[in-house]
């Protein structure tokens, strides 16, 4: 045989070398399929509020590949492997969280870096991993880094100096806010004393930079006036500020009565992609 014989012609004279050529691509494959976090976040909060069963725009093909690896491991329907990351595929995913030992805000059905980095070992790969940061605390109230990076960026947009009125990780602090504050990535913040432009200034700075953000009036709710932002795909939001955030998306008031958003009009965006674009 000649030694310059090319691997084609050696692979059909070899018993079994047929199937080994078949399955090198197949491996291949595999290994290069890759789940964009940030996408799949930004699904898990947009998708369970949609009517319909429409995919969040750039996240169906890396959403499908973790509805993929859900239902391999028998906790979700192959019916809803669909790219549409609604309540089926979200408690699901709760599901898989609590079999790793997670409880409570670790098993909110939104993913995090650990649970979704475990659960695409051996099927896929990961891109632009978030995380919500260390717990910290400012002007003396419970944040994550994430959350404080994005209000001191706001800040300096709108050249105001925000005055925190409520947190975050704060279950039962106020009943009027409906459990949103129980996760990260929310806080209120004392807008009484500020004029309406400056109100306006405060809020659109806000949305530039990645929070769904709302100017709450005494007419809407037995409250003073504030300014009400939940943090977009911080991975620590509780079960309602999921919701609020899905519904800034589809361009409403974020309250019981689903109103139309009445607020500054802003291109929505995630911190990360803020920072990428400034």
């Amino acid at each position: 045989m000649s030694k310059h014989l090319d691997r084609r012609r050696f692979l059909a004279v070899v018993p079994g070398a047929a199937a080994a050529a078949v399955l090198v691509p197949h491996v291949a494959a595999a290994s290069a399929a890759t789940a964009d976090m940030e996408m799949v976040v930004l699904a898990a909060q947009l998708d369970p509020v949609k009517t319909g069963t429409g995919l969040t725009p750039g996240a169906g093909p890396s959403v499908q590949l973790v509805e993929e690896a859900l239902a391999a491991r028998g906790l979700l329907a192959r019916q809803y492997v669909d790219g549409h990351f609604g309540t089926a595929t979200r408690s699901a995913y709760a599901r898989w969280q609590e079999s790793l030992g997670y409880s409570g805000l670790a098993a909110n059905g939104l993913p995090g870096k650990s649970s979704l980095s475990t659960l695409a070992q051996g099927r896929f790969s990961l891109t632009r991993l978030i995380t919500p940061g260390s717990r910290t605390t400012h002007q003396g109230f419970p944040f994550n880094t994430r959350t404080v990076a994005m209000l001191n960026e706001a800040a300096t947009l709108s050249r105001l100096s925000f005055v925190v009125e409520q947190g975050s990780y704060s279950p039962g602090n106020d009943p009027t806010s409906a459990g949103t504050h129980d996760g990260g990535g929310a806080v209120d913040l004392d807008a009484e004393a500020l004029t309406s432009a400056q109100r306006t200034a405060a809020v659109t700075a806000l949305r530039r930079v990645g929070f769904a953000a709302w100017l709450r009036s005494p007419s809407q709710g037995n409250w003073p006036w504030h300014i009400h932002a939940i943090a977009v795909n911080d991975t620590d939001l509780s079960t309602p500020a999921q919701k609020q955030v899905g519904m800034y998306y589809l361009g409403r008031n974020g309250l019981a009565d689903n109103g139309p958003d009445d607020g500054p009009q802003v291109s929505k965006v995630t911190w990360e992609q803020y920072l990428r674009a400034r």
